[in-house]
């Protein structure tokens, strides 16, 4: 099944904030969100920090990195062939990063496959509900592509 896959990070390079995937089918959203950074880029500070409350009750998991990892684990397992489908780089490195738990060692997988759209005719902040919110851009992530049978 199709996963669709946002994030939201401090700046350039910056550490991870919140990650969501989406399912093709079904309504069991993944999100996650994790503690603040000390020092939050301006610009995130600005569009990212207001919208992380704008999540189903229930659904927002405020965890560190190794409890995340695990989360994703149960909530990956029952499917034998995950496609994860991204419209940007970063968020396919943060998602991988997240599978990695220590030197060596990484969540339990049968695999998974990584697919990088050609966003173009895509926004988050001009076709999601709450732009800038992971969970919220995923959701639209998702109706763009079904929407444009891609």
């Amino acid at each position: 099944m199709r996963y669709f896959l946002d994030t939201e990070f401090n700046g350039f390079e910056g550490e991870l904030i919140s990650l969501a995937l989406v399912p093709e089918y079904g309504d069991q959203d993944f999100y996650v969100s994790f503690p603040l950074p000390a020092d939050i880029h301006p610009w995130v500070a600005q569009n990212v920090i207001p919208n992380l409350r704008f999540v189903p009750p229930g659904v927002d998991h405020q965890l560190n990195r190794l409890d995340a990892a695990r989360h994703l684990e149960a909530y990956l397992a029952s499917d034998p062939d995950p496609l994860i489908v991204a419209d940007w780089p970063d968020d396919l490195a943060h998602f991988c990063a997240l599978l990695v738990t220590g030197p060596g060692d990484m969540i339990a997988l049968d695999g998974l496959r990584l697919e990088l759209l050609n966003g173009v005719g895509f926004s988050a902040a001009a076709n999601s509900r709450v732009p800038h919110n992971a969970l919220h851009d995923a959701h639209a992530l998702k109706d763009f592509c079904l929407n444009s049978a891609i």
